[in-house]
């Protein structure tokens, strides 16, 4: 794994504008990509669907142990975790964030961002035309977009009434909004009918009828992909019709998702699998076990907020948000390389539970959040 300087290409700002990517400014530029050899990758793809297995163990085990306390799961929803789980309902994506050592000798899971992840315009589409441009002799651990294509084909099978799946996010969000409109044009080549609503918009209608859930314009919403975790949706006003409609309005990713999502996991990983290579000790508001060196995130946050960093027993860096109400998990400080003075974090994405690709985000400091910046790599 190395970090080498490249030359920026030619109007590429034009360039990955033109192919959706308009939230690059201060996030993205071409000075510089990250190289890997063949059998780094091979590694990469090979811990990602050995740490989703191990994911998935969590899920039945909360199931299993009725831990929904645990969990900050809402007890009224275990039955629709349960169900959607059960039946096997779709799921599109899921992104792991991998620390790794400059050999690739260790590699660890920070997090699983599973339910609503971004990036995946700029590691699915935007590097892809970068190699192309840079050297399309060289290869790169991308195969989403045809994986999301594919996948999306077999979701036909899952959909309700109409047919027509919906794509929803918040009506404040540039990415998320990109992200969304990417998602459907992948449904569009996969032959999937589709449209577009803000998640603010959807409403909902008289409990009486099949279907409760409705756009602005009277539209009946029978299958949604909502860029909205679930933490929100569980608060919602329209929390009871999840449960009460679950078999007319089909939601993906599906409602399990809330366990994966959830920082508890890194803790119920780490009680289950006690030795695992890839995963790093961690444990639920108790920094004690550790020797001063921690990372404490909030059970339910975003995008690296409200996350402290201690080495030696002293708050090295801490960002600010609106999260940690519930609590706090601690993790084990894993010292991830710097190169060029940037600490880099592998996004290691799956499609349909499959490894698929990875996109990478380095940061000047040591909490990666939106702000990261997303670099581009190939492999030899």
């Amino acid at each position: 794994m190395k970090r080498i300087h490249i030359s920026p290409r030619a109007n590429w700002q034009e360039k990955i504008k033109q192919q959706g990517f308009v939230y690059y400014k201060g996030y993205y530029n071409e000075t510089a990509a990250y190289t890997f050899s063949a059998p780094e990758i091979d590694k990469i793809e090979a811990i990602t669907q050995e740490l989703f297995s191990r994911c998935l163990d969590v899920v039945q085990h909360v199931i299993d142990n009725d831990l929904w306390d645990e969990f900050f799961i809402p007890r009224k929803f275990a039955d629709l975790i349960k169900w959607s789980w059960e039946n096997d309902n779709p799921s599109l994506y899921g992104r792991f964030d991998l620390a790794v050592s400059s050999d690739c000798e260790q590699i660890k899971m920070l997090e699983f961002n599973a339910d609503t992840p971004t990036s995946l315009l700029e590691a699915s589409v935007i590097q892809w035309y970068w190699l192309q441009d840079f050297d399309d002799r060289k290869d790169q651990f991308n195969s989403l977009h045809e994986k999301l294509v594919a996948h999306l084909k077999v979701c036909k099978d899952y959909l309700n009434g109409d047919m027509k799946l919906w794509f929803a996010c918040v009506n404040n969000s540039e990415e998320d909004f990109m992200t969304v409109k990417y998602l459907q044009d992948c449904a569009d080549q996969a032959g999937v009918k589709n449209d577009f609503l803000y998640i603010n918009d959807l409403s909902v209608q008289d409990t009486y009828l099949q279907t409760p859930f409705f756009t602005k314009s009277k539209e009946p919403v029978n299958n949604i992909f909502k860029l909205y975790p679930y933490e929100w949706m569980f608060h919602e006003a329209f929390q009871d019709e999840l449960i009460a409609k679950r078999d007319h309005t089909l939601w993906i990713e599906p409602p399990y998702k809330a366990i994966l999502s959830n920082k508890m996991l890194l803790v119920y990983l780490h009680k289950l699998f006690p030795n695992h290579p890839n995963i790093l000790p961690a444990y639920y508001n108790d920094s004690s076990r550790f020797n001063g060196d921690y990372v404490q995130k909030p059970v339910l946050g975003r995008e690296g907020a409200n996350v402290t960093v201690v080495r030696n027993g002293s708050p090295v860096e801490r960002t600010n948000g609106d999260y940690g109400y519930e609590g706090f998990v601690f993790q084990e400080y894993f010292p991830i390389p710097t190169f060029d003075g940037m600490t880099p974090v592998l996004g290691s994405w799956l499609i349909a539970g499959e490894s698929a690709g990875m996109g990478i985000k380095e940061t000047s400091g040591l909490v990666h959040g939106n702000m990261s910046q997303f670099i581009p790599h190939y492999f030899e």
